[in-house]
């Protein structure tokens, strides 16, 4: 406890929270299969951790995040927690199109009280008339149609935090070839083969702006 505490700067009754959500989620992993019973092996460090870490890139300007396909809730119920308590102001929005996963999120909010936290149980296509100032997604699609989704989404000045695995140098390449972004890489702090790509400045190739 006191490791993650010092490592992500948060309290320890944040930390609390966090145990209670990964006690939530083993007590329904039976019943609702929210994550790959491998995963479970190593939840801590596989999925919490893993989330945590992208809450720094989050600008401490940002006033809303979108994180696209939840599932059981990462990186985006994670975010909700740490950011509670760091910046309340931050408002989230979880969007999962499977009715049994916002089923959970909906009761791992209300049992938490995270009241910076909307779940939506839609596609993210779907959305509209919104605007996010960040973007995240973890294990959903590709980097091509996530940008996809975050051209219409994201914010002028807007950034996306997308974790990825060892093809992410591939799905950097196909991405390019119809987007135009400013990147940066960062190593993952969970998995050898992480990156996290850290996208800004978003725009169609052949546009003039950012959003249309």
């Amino acid at each position: 406890m006191k490791d993650f505490c010092a490592k992500y700067n948060v309290s320890h009754e944040t930390y609390l929270k966090l145990e209670k959500y990964c006690q939530y989620l083993i007590d329904w992993q039976d019943k609702m299969n929210l994550v790959s019973k491998k995963s479970l092996q190593d939840i801590w460090a596989r999925h919490f951790e893993d989330s945590a870490q992208l809450y720094n890139f989050i600008p401490s300007t940002a006033k809303s995040l979108l994180d696209i396909g939840s599932g059981a809730g990462f990186p985006g119920l994670v975010l909700a927690i740490i950011a509670a308590e760091k910046t309340p102001y931050l408002k989230i929005t979880l969007a999962e199109s499977i009715k049994k996963k916002t089923l959970f999120l909906n009761y791992v909010k209300e049992e938490l009280s995270l009241n910076n936290t909307t779940i939506l149980n839609e596609r993210v296509e779907t959305i509209k008339n919104k605007k996010f100032s960040a973007i995240t997604a973890r294990a959903v699609t590709s980097l091509d149609d996530l940008l996809k989704y975050a051209n219409l989404l994201l914010d002028k000045n807007g950034l996306c935090i997308f974790p990825k695995g060892k093809s992410y140098k591939e799905e950097i390449e196909q991405a390019q070839k119809q987007w135009k972004f400013s990147l940066t890489i960062v190593d993952s702090n969970t998995s050898e083969e992480g990156k996290i790509l850290i996208i800004k400045k978003l725009t169609k190739k052949g546009r003039t702006k950012c959003q249309e």
